[in-house]
């Protein structure tokens, strides 16, 4: 499977931010990286990537914000929130807002490769099905 994505990477621990960057980039992908959620946003709409790794909280804008933006928009990408937090509130709530996945810290990076996984076939499919929505007219 081609891999070549592009991944944000949204998370004020650039060391954190860094470690996941190398991962992701030795399994193929391209990857940007914010270190807040007013970051993330301006960089989700100059590059439209593939997928966004978001943290919950940052200074300036955390996560839940970013998530409030682009809720329900049919252009944004698919998001997993990363988080130390435990509260399954929290969690709840970050699944109203449309989350492909949850992952709390600390977690093992197979964990998060599985759901990037996911989450860009999401995003393959949600690409492809307006292309198939509309109705083919055939002259006879």
């Amino acid at each position: 499977m081609a891999n070549n994505k592009t991944i944000l990477i949204v998370d004020d621990d650039m060391e954190l931010s860094d470690g996941l960057r190398a991962v992701l980039e030795r399994q193929g992908h391209r990857v940007l990286q914010a270190r807040d959620g007013q970051q993330g946003k301006q960089m989700v709409y100059q590059h439209h990537p593939d997928l966004v790794i978001l943290d919950m909280m940052m200074p300036r804008m955390g996560g839940y914000p970013v998530l409030e933006h682009f809720k329900g928009k049919t252009d944004a990408p698919p998001i997993i929130m990363i988080t130390a937090n435990e509260g399954s509130r929290h969690k709840a709530y970050a699944e109203y807002l449309g989350v492909v996945d949850y992952i709390r810290k600390p977690f093992a990076m197979e964990r998060l490769l599985e759901s990037v996984q996911r989450g860009l076939t999401a995003a393959a499919e949600r690409k492809e099905s307006p292309k198939e929505s509309p109705p083919e007219t055939k002259d006879k």
